[in-house]
């Protein structure tokens, strides 16, 4: 408990035993997480048939759900400069997981689970 590192190294070794996400970045990374997560089965998917606009739409609108405005995201009442508007705090990862579930439906695939995984 002295050691003045003890905190985060303490961090970093519970986090090497979350998933693959907590200690690597790279491309070649597994699969590791549960199925019907980005960073397990459902996270192979490749992106097919959007643009980068496209894309980036897809990550606007996660910004907009993350911030519980799903209505104004279904309604297409959304704009891009509206995203300064949005108060408090959002989780990151829920923009990351809601960005990838605009990705799908824009694709025609959502949700992209297979059946034999139940939620």
């Amino acid at each position: 408990m002295a050691d003045d590192d003890f905190e985060t190294n303490f961090q970093i070794a519970l986090n090497r035993v979350g998933g693959c996400t907590d200690y690597r970045t790279d491309r070649e990374r597994p699969y590791d997480g549960q199925p019907h997560t980005d960073f397990g089965e459902r996270g192979k998917q490749l992106v097919e048939g959007l643009t980068m606009r496209d894309i980036s739409d897809c990550i606007c609108k996660g910004w907009f759900v993350a911030a519980g405005q799903q209505d104004n995201v279904d309604a297409e009442l959304w704009r891009y400069n509206e995203l300064y508007k949005i108060e408090g705090d959002l989780d990151p990862m829920a923009v990351i997981q809601n960005a990838t579930c605009e990705i799908e439906k824009m694709m025609g695939i959502f949700p992209n689970i297979p059946k034999t995984i139940k939620l």
